[in-house]
């Protein structure tokens, strides 16, 4: 397949150094909220980890919070990015903002965030991710759909009528930001 002629313009908007925020966490912000009228997922990033003893992983992952100490995701805590991150903490992450012709890559090392601030985000999911959380074995193989769906059912009828707890595989990263890139098709 030759994809050379596959071209995209990108003269629908422009960027000067005086429509910057010398603040890189406050340019964030901005565009994240420009993002956030016109994206379907504007808080989806591609997270890149690598571990000592495995090569490079790209995966998608979703913002849940950011602020001056760093951007929270969560994640099963035997997943392979969990792992990689484990092995080296210096991760990478990257906003691709499609519709409005811009990206942030920014740089980092991640790290685990308190229990108590895992415990707030879990119990504001909703039933099903909660349980969705204890089935689902992140980064492992499934022998099959019907496993998935029976371990499932087993939970549903575990915690059926009481709280789902949060399980002590499962919580939340912050990455502290150590470098911010931010590209603008003009």
């Amino acid at each position: 397949m030759d994809l050379t002629s596959m071209r995209q313009g990108y003269e629908n908007k422009s960027l000067t150094k005086n429509q910057l925020n010398s603040n890189p966490l406050m340019q964030f912000e901005l565009w994240f909220e420009e993002a956030s009228k016109v994206e379907t997922v504007p808080n989806a990033f591609s997270l890149a980890t690598i571990g000592v003893s495995r090569g490079p992983t790209l995966r998608t992952v979703l913002l849940k919070s950011f602020d001056s100490k760093g951007f929270v995701f969560f994640t099963n805590y035997n997943s392979r990015k969990a792992l990689q991150i484990e092995e080296n903490p210096k991760v990478a992450m990257l906003f691709n903002w499609v519709e409005l012709e811009r990206q942030i890559s920014i740089c980092g090392v991640a790290e685990k965030i308190e229990r108590t601030e895992s415990f707030k985000y879990f119990m504001s999911r909703p039933h099903g991710s909660q349980l969705g959380a204890w089935v689902s074995d992140q980064s492992s193989v499934l022998s099959s759909r019907e496993v998935l769906e029976k371990k499932l059912e087993k939970m549903k009828s575990k915690f059926k009528g009481a709280e789902v707890p949060l399980p002590d595989f499962w919580g939340g990263y912050r990455i502290k930001q150590q470098s911010f890139e931010f590209w603008q098709g003009c």
